[in-house]
């Protein structure tokens, strides 16, 4: 606190309105009523999606927005997202109110206290953290202790001070969001080198290049498509704690092999699922859940199955690279145009075995392929490289932000 600063709570300075309910009684007004999802968390309003709707005209005079409120939004939330964030409401015009899920601030003196100021310390309380601790979590969403809320201390400083405050955050955070639109754009073109040049390599096809399907490519072996066991021929209660490994849709999720939860099985159930065993280089499939996610199996991997909700694929290898499949797969746009037709759309809830067996490949000879793999390789580094230097500066403004925010509370500006 900065000596000859006047601090008062929220509740001496501001008045606190719940809101709106739709209501019953006629007349009825149609209203813009501003949600939790018009926040942003810059502490602007988007408008893009104000919900228009009927609400008796008698409640919705009681709770009618005016230029210079702020909405605190009070329940909502998630496990990771506290509520407590708030929003300046900057219309002049237009009939506006706010909904049940949040509260409205409205300043009692203008002339002790600007209520871009207050926005500002507000912001600041939230994304310091303070809010955090006045939350109780129910089912699904979380809850903000108003009474505790109101307890805030708001600084006082003079009214011309406040003014002068609010001047230079408003130039910085201009600044900053420059700075930041620059950082978010280029890590969005770092991320579209990497897909542009996939997409030019399997378009522009060169000699020796041939369609097949995945059925074609496929080792010559029995079973070289496969599913894991279904029903009775795995049971829950069948898994221990150590043994043979059997994969499932999180060793795949991740679109690169990672061990995920552990699940085994014992020898002797071992030798009644052997046809489902996963081989180095297979390529994984992901056919239920969360559908059309794929994996190339590790050379290290230790003697394994696959479960019902993967399909497994053994390559020729003199045909194609697993590799290759792999990009292609998640990469061309000819395999993701088959897949949308075919497989119900982007979530591919239609995905099975006999859908994959049919989807045709672009293949270059096998020495191509690998040359492919390894540039997109190589691409794939410089890619992340850059992706994790835009990713800093971005947090790196974020604390700017912040630091700024702290040094303004504090008197320090």
């Amino acid at each position: 606190m900065k000596a000859g600063w006047i601090y008062k709570t929220l509740d001496d300075v501001c008045e606190f309105n719940n809101g709106l309910w739709k209501g019953e009684k006629p007349p009825f007004v149609t209203v813009g009523v501003i949600r939790n999802t018009n926040f942003t968390k810059e502490g602007t309003l988007d408008d893009s999606d104000i919900a228009y709707i009927e609400v008796e005209a008698k409640k919705f005079e009681k709770r009618r927005l005016v230029f210079g409120d702020l909405i605190l939004e009070k329940s909502g939330g998630g496990p990771k997202q506290p509520v407590g964030r708030v929003a300046l409401f900057d219309k002049r015009a237009g009939d506006f109110s706010f909904s049940n899920f949040t509260a409205a601030i409205r300043v009692k003196d203008p002339k002790t206290l600007d209520f871009r100021f207050l926005h500002k310390f507000l912001f600041w309380t939230h994304l310091s953290g303070v809010t955090e601790t006045m939350q109780s979590h129910s089912t699904g969403i979380r809850n903000l202790n108003g009474d505790v809320y109101k307890c805030i201390e708001v600084p006082l400083p003079p009214l011309t001070e406040q003014r002068r405050i609010v001047g230079i955050l408003d130039e910085a955070f201009e600044g900053l969001a420059t700075a930041k639109a620059n950082a978010e754009k280029n890590l969005q073109n770092a991320r579209a080198l990497f897909e542009s040049h996939l997409q030019a390599v399997f378009t522009q096809r060169g000699d020796g290049w041939v369609e097949k399907t995945v059925k074609d490519v496929a080792s010559p072996i029995k079973g070289s498509i496969r599913t894991g066991p279904f029903g009775s021929q795995l049971l829950h209660s069948e898994f221990v704690d150590e043994g043979i490994a059997v994969l499932g849709i999180d060793n795949a999720v991740a679109n690169e092999f990672r061990w995920g939860k552990s699940r085994f099985i014992t020898k002797d159930k071992f030798g009644q699922l052997e046809r489902y065993r996963v081989y180095p280089g297979d390529v994984l499939i992901t056919i239920m859940g969360t559908c059309g996610r794929c994996a190339v199996v590790p050379d290290d991997i230790p003697t394994a199955i696959n479960t019902k909700h993967i399909c497994c694929i053994t390559l020729d290898w003199k045909k194609c690279l697993p590799s290759y499949l792999h990009l292609y797969f998640l990469h061309a746009q000819q395999s993701q145009a088959f897949l949308a037709k075919h497989a119900k759309g982007a979530i591919m809830a239609g995905l099975n075995m006999g859908l994959i067996q049919e989807l045709p490949v672009l293949l270059p000879p096998t020495q191509v392929q690998s040359a492919i793999v390894e540039a997109a390789n190589d691409l794939r580094e410089e890619t992340q490289r850059l992706e994790s230097l835009y990713q800093r500066k971005l947090a790196a403004l974020d604390e700017l932000k912040k630091s700024l925010l702290h040094r303004a509370f504090s008197g320090e500006l």
